[in-house]
């Protein structure tokens, strides 16, 4: 990772600091499910209210596709913002651009917060409109970038602001730049990787960067299923892309790959759903692949015990249901229990595989995990992130 600006190497003291965070949290009936996203800006927020700054916070919340929608108003969430700053005061305005919003920035004081509306409310945003990216630059003279999990993204907010304005990287940022860095680009060999999830295709060009970078990688999930039709086993009624066969052969032949030696099959995919255990020679034409088998999951847990360091993106299941979570529960005990033993470097990133390990309560035992998704799978494959290069332009 190239050199970036840091928030502590630049005055914030009475300046106008634009924040760039990722507070797109899932909500229903108007309730927060998850704040995790909030928790985690709430440093940043912090650093600069107590050293006077004029917080000007902005970010995305939702798809709303350029129109206003009420569902999706950063208004939602302004109240635990304030709840977890305390006695910081925080404001709101119902727009991010415009005369309104300039006076309202004017109104707050240094040492306060001040949360804009919606970015996608404007199309402009997603479009990286350089008009767009003026307007908010001009309520600031320093930017910084908290939104690790958008920078995959050119959109003028992440792009647009920092060509305009000094900018910086804000704690989260920083955490997760230096947390993949120093475990991953530097990392300790030997290397094993387990990619999971529904389908090869989204993550071809992972799996092709993981081939150069890891001595081992386990595929788990519907992507196994891909892989084993490529060897000629039956698959039956599975989660299966038929037309990525060669592509697989081509994995196959470039790196060491696990793939299951028996799986848990079942002929419907539902909560509970009466299952059993075979060999990956004995799928019937009827069943469904829906995890990986007891043996697997041993074998798996032998083979990284012989490796140092673990990148872990997708389940090795349908984890999401019941009695399908077992595989993907089993491993991500295994490797809470190397990394709390000193013996493992592990490192998780993408929703699923991170909420698998929450659903354990285990995530204090790995030794880093990113809360990013898009990002984090275009970091690994190796991808220059837009928004971590615009840091690097006022240095």
């Amino acid at each position: 990772m190239s050199k970036f600006n840091r928030l502590k190497d630049c005055v914030v003291t009475n300046k106008n600091v634009v924040v760039r965070v990722d507070i797109n949290v899932p909500m229903s009936n108007g309730k927060i499910e998850d704040d995790t996203r909030i928790k985690s800006i709430i440093p940043t927020l912090k650093y600069l209210a107590e050293n006077k700054a004029k917080v000007i916070v902005i970010s995305h919340f939702g798809r709303p596709e350029g129109v206003f929608n009420s569902s999706m108003s950063i208004k939602l969430l302004v109240a635990r913002i304030q709840e977890l700053l305390g006695e910081i005061k925080v404001g709101f305005v119902d727009d991010c651009i415009g005369e309104k919003v300039k006076k309202a920035v004017e109104a707050t004081n240094y040492g306060e917060v001040i949360m804009l509306e919606n970015l996608r409310f404007y199309k402009q945003e997603t479009k990286n409109d350089p008009e767009f990216s003026r307007e908010l630059a001009s309520l600031g003279n320093l930017y910084v970038n908290d939104a690790f999990s958008c920078s995959h993204r050119a959109h003028a907010s992440i792009t647009g602001i920092p060509a305009i304005l000094k900018s910086a990287a804000g704690f989260l940022m920083e955490k997760e730049l230096d947390g993949l860095t120093n475990h991953l680009e530097n990392a300790k060999k030997p290397m094993m990787a387990v990619v999971g999830g529904a389908k090869v295709s989204t993550k071809l060009d992972l799996l092709n960067s993981l081939a150069k970078k890891a001595q081992t990688i386990v595929v788990g999930g519907g992507m196994a299923n891909t892989f084993l039709y490529a060897l000629g086993k039956n698959v039956g009624k599975s989660l299966c892309e038929k037309d990525l066969k060669d592509a697989a052969l081509e994995i196959l032949k470039n790196v060491r790959v696990l793939l299951p030696t028996d799986v848990v099959v079942a002929k419907k995919f539902e909560q509970n759903a009466s299952c059993r255990t075979v060999l990956v020679d004995e799928v019937a034409d009827d069943d469904m692949i829906l995890d990986v088998g007891a043996a697997s999951s041993a074998k798996i847990a032998d083979e990284l015990a012989k490796h140092k360091t673990l990148v872990w993106n997708g389940p090795l299941g349908a984890f999401e249901i019941k009695p399908f979570n077992i595989g993907t529960e089993s491993f991500a005990r295994t490797a809470a229990s190397l990394t709390e033993a000193g013996k493992l470097v592990s490192v998780s990133g993408g929703g699923d595989s991170v909420s698998a390990i929450n659903s354990v309560g285990l995530a204090e035992k790995f030794t880093y995990i990113s809360t990013a998704g898009g990002a984090f799978l275009e970091w690994l494959e190796g991808k220059d992130l837009p928004g971590v290069a615009a840091l690097q332009t006022h240095i």
